[in-house]
């Protein structure tokens, strides 16, 4: 959730010609010898053997993709809560990890849960799964330790490793990364990932290989960053910097990750949700405000991010609180989870009982309007798009379930089906794009 950590003490929630070779001779030009035709029975052997050759490659490409499911993953909080009152922390030990598959995209069943910790606190793109489907990625942000009668969250540093490709899904193992890791970003190739660490004030360079990931480098960023975002080409990657209210830019060259204040963009309060299309020309970012749930309105920033100094073009009205964003596969549209007044007190004066979804439309010069809304669960944590982009998913914290919504040109319509979750939905993500 993305109530700001002034104090991680505070019992809140915080929220990639050859050159020729002639010789010449005197005279008379020779007459060219004739050619001998090719056997037809050869000519045909070997364009069989091509073709062969071809379709095998991509039947072998086509099993593997095959053979990797189709999962999003969901982070589910169990530690911290949203009523009546307020918000309130409680012990630990009571978080996981589910698998949802999404093989058929209108229909996503429950197929798998792991224990692990991980938190409501920050952005919920503090998960992702590798472009091959193979590997998963999740960050725990925070702990809670108990003080008197309360409970108060205080900075983690760990990051689960998943082998989605075993039967069943399993933990490969779990490795130290930066303070309070909360977004996290893979790129397309699936060689290497960005995370984003609130309190460490940097984002960790980390490498893939296999089912071994391990830190490389951290590039301090100068302020909090609570999330980031590889663009496609992975020359360039986004750090949202929410307590400055600015998105720094990240240079990438191959595994070397550098950082220039000088092209920090201002946007608004409490950027927490980035993504950027397909074609890497726009890049989205969501603005909470200072407070999440206070009854004002928010923004999503229009940048140009794939200018050599990239500008804030424009700003979209969305509501009370854009807690996440998705960019659809084809890059013509984006979803966000808007909160509203869901995780305020009921007695306050910016309490709605539930969120919406909003849809953005992306035109060809690279403009972005808002024109669909549907009804949303309590406290949306969490959206991601289906691997077709003909459906939008989207997690209801406080009811525990998986909304299904389906695009109908440039509307967003809601299908119906939730899936019940075995707990609270903090966060929401598939698989990297290629």
């Amino acid at each position: 959730m993305v109530r700001p950590l002034w104090a991680l003490r505070m019992p809140l929630v915080g929220k990639g010609v050859y050159p020729c070779s002639r010789t010449f001779r005197l005279g008379f030009p020779r007459e060219p010898a004739r050619q001998k035709r090719p056997d037809r029975k050869t000519t045909r052997r070997e364009t069989m053997r091509i073709v062969l050759s071809l379709v095998a490659g991509l039947f072998a490409t086509t099993a593997a993709t095959a053979d990797t499911p189709q999962f999003l993953v969901v982070g589910l909080d169990g530690k911290t809560f949203f009523t009546a009152e307020g918000d309130r922390n409680g012990p630990n030990g009571r978080d996981a990890v589910a698998l949802v598959d999404i093989f058929d995209e209108a229909n996503p069943r429950l197929a798998h849960t792991l224990p692990l910790d991980n938190s409501v606190y920050g952005p919920p793109t503090n998960l992702q799964i590798t472009p091959d489907g193979r590997l998963g990625l999740v960050a725990s942000s925070v702990m809670m330790k108990k003080e008197g009668e309360a409970w108060y969250a205080e900075a983690d540093d760990r990051l689960h490793v998943i082998d989605l490709a075993a039967t069943p899904p399993r933990l490969v193992e779990t490795i130290k990364v930066g303070r309070q890791p909360s977004g996290l970003s893979i790129d397309s190739g699936g060689s290497f990932a960005l995370v984003a660490n609130r309190e460490g004030r940097s984002v960790s360079v980390l490498s893939i290989r296999g089912h071994e990931v391990r830190v490389t480098d951290t590039v301090d960023v100068g302020d909090e960053a609570a999330a980031v975002t590889i663009a496609p080409d992975g020359r360039r990657a986004f750090v949202a910097k929410n307590k400055a209210a600015k998105v720094g830019v990240l240079r990438v060259d191959g595994t070397r990750v550098s950082y220039d204040p000088a092209l920090d963009m201002p946007v608004g309060p409490g950027t927490y949700g980035l993504d950027v299309t397909p074609d890497g020309t726009v890049l989205l970012a969501g603005n909470t405000g200072p407070a999440p749930s206070d009854g004002h309105a928010d923004t999503v920033s229009v940048i140009r991010a794939a200018a050599a100094r990239p500008i804030v073009a424009d700003h979209v009205g969305i509501g009370d609180t854009p807690e996440a964003l998705a960019i659809a596969p084809d890059g013509r549209h984006a979803a966000v989870a808007v909160v509203r007044g869901a995780a305020a007190p009921h007695s306050g004066p910016g309490y709605t009982a539930t969120g919406v979804v909003a849809l953005l439309t992306i035109d060809r010069d690279g403009g972005v309007r808002r024109t669909g809304e549907a009804a949303a669960g309590a406290v949306t944590q969490g959206i991601a798009f289906s691997p077709s982009g003909r459906f939008v998913y989207v997690g209801n914290y406080v009811d525990r379930t998986l909304g299904v919504y389906r695009l109908d040109g440039d509307t967003l319509v809601e299908t119906g089906v939730r899936l019940d979750l075995p707990g609270q939905p903090a966060s929401l993500r598939g698989r990297a794009a290629r």
